[in-house]
């Protein structure tokens, strides 16, 4: 199935559009797509499909009855300037430019004003995995996606796990991520979607914060060396003490914690890690809080680093009884089949109004970013040198 709905979208997207809104409006963007695993099999019966679905896409509007859910179950988004500006939101296929090389590899980026190019992101993505998944490695099926499903929702719970579908992304089609969270919902551990169209489809909780977007995007327009601190004051201010998980990853964890002082620290209800060891990360956590005399029992770590249901048992034990923990998993739920293949895509945001922005992650395959972007900020957080070579590191490129 393709792209169902305008809500056929991740809640972090709506909850950053309106975050840009209110922080900067009229400000010009550039995404970049990377495609971590490069198989070279992208193909022509790929981009009449993608192409179809873009145009699709434009077509897509959000139903009064959609409106009345995003106000009645989303109150951090009940804003009439907000929802008006929701209601009368188009995709505009021109904003996005794709093209397959000849050595079989795609490469696509996305350039508009920031508050409408961000909703792109995700159903662009998921609209990737599945035209793939149709044109290009079809010799699939969903023999056993049923019970599978049952059998992860059941081991996390009687775990006594708290987790969310995060799958949205990398989903291999829409149908597998509604099979997930029918089955899943069923379970005690199970709560929620970041799938704003499945959350209200199947009657669960929409969940999700921010992305790395926000923070990257506010380093370039508030300035790099205190981002984090800017982009999470920002957060605060728009949503008044909701959506209070911070991202700590998008220039490391050492300088997220810099920043993440007694104020804000007690301010925000937890964390979230995606990149690095999550156990050392976990510890750090923990004593980051006792060192500024909060209680981490109080606070929650969400952990969404390429899980898996053993990953996150092992997590839950090894943290259990000193602080809150939940899990978001996404390829896992979404695109696990026996053939094991799977995309690791993603889309960063490049610039923003010129200015080039980077994301350096815990993990160094994950940096995003053009190199001499990203030099300097190794070089402010890290104090690495200017004349390091980004390029064998760093996803630094369309395409690559």
């Amino acid at each position: 199935m393709p792209i169902l709905s305008l809500l056929d979208n991740d809640l972090y997207k709506f909850t950053m559009q309106h975050a840009v809104l209110d922080n900067f409006p009229g400000t010009p963007v550039e995404y970049r797509f990377t495609d971590r695993r490069p198989s070279g099999r992208f193909n022509d019966a790929f981009v009449r499909g993608f192409s179809e679905e873009l145009e699709r896409m434009s077509e897509l509007r959000v139903s009064d009855e959609e409106i009345e859910y995003v106000r009645s179950r989303m109150p951090f988004l009940n804003r009439p300037d907000y929802l008006t500006y929701l209601k009368s939101y188009r995709f505009d296929p021109d904003e996005v430019s794709f093209e397959v090389r000849r050595d079989g590899r795609l490469e696509l980026s996305i350039q508009g004003m920031w508050g409408r190019s961000i909703l792109w992101e995700v159903p662009i993505l998921a609209a990737v995995s599945e035209q793939y998944f149709r044109h290009c490695e079809a010799d699939w099926s969903m023999e056993g996606q049923p019970d599978l499903a049952t059998e992860k929702a059941r081991r996390l719970s009687a775990a006594g796990l708290k987790f969310a579908d995060f799958g949205t992304r990398r989903r291999r089609n829409s149908d597998v991520q509604s099979l997930f969270i029918e089955r899943a919902k069923r379970e005690s551990g199970f709560v929620g979607t970041s799938n704003v169209h499945f959350a209200r489809e199947h009657d669960v909780t929409p969940i999700g914060t921010m992305a790395h977007e926000w923070i990257m995007g506010v380093s370039g327009l508030d300035g790099l060396r205190r981002a984090n601190r800017e982009a999470l004051r920002r957060w605060a201010r728009t949503f008044r003490g909701n959506l209070g998980i911070a991202l700590s990853d998008t220039f490391g964890t050492g300088a997220f914690f810099e920043d993440f002082a007694g104020d804000l620290a007690r301010l925000y209800d937890g964390v979230r890690h995606d990149s690095g060891d999550p156990i050392a990360f976990g510890e750090r956590v923990i004593a980051h809080y006792h060192g500024l005399g909060v209680k981490p029992e109080h606070k929650t770590i969400v952990f969404s680093d390429s899980l898996d249901v053993d990953k996150a048992v092992e997590l839950r034990r090894h943290f259990e009884g000193r602080i809150n923990v939940s899990f978001g998993i996404g390829t896992h739920f979404t695109n696990d089949f026996a053939d094991g293949r799977s995309l690791s895509i993603v889309i960063k945001m490049w610039s923003v109004a010129g200015v080039p922005v980077v994301k350096i992650s815990d993990e160094p395959a994950k940096a995003q970013g053009d190199p001499d972007a990203l030099r300097v900020a190794r070089w402010t957080f890290e104090g690495a040198p200017l004349d390091q070579d980004e390029s064998l590191t760093a996803e630094t490129s369309r395409g690559s």
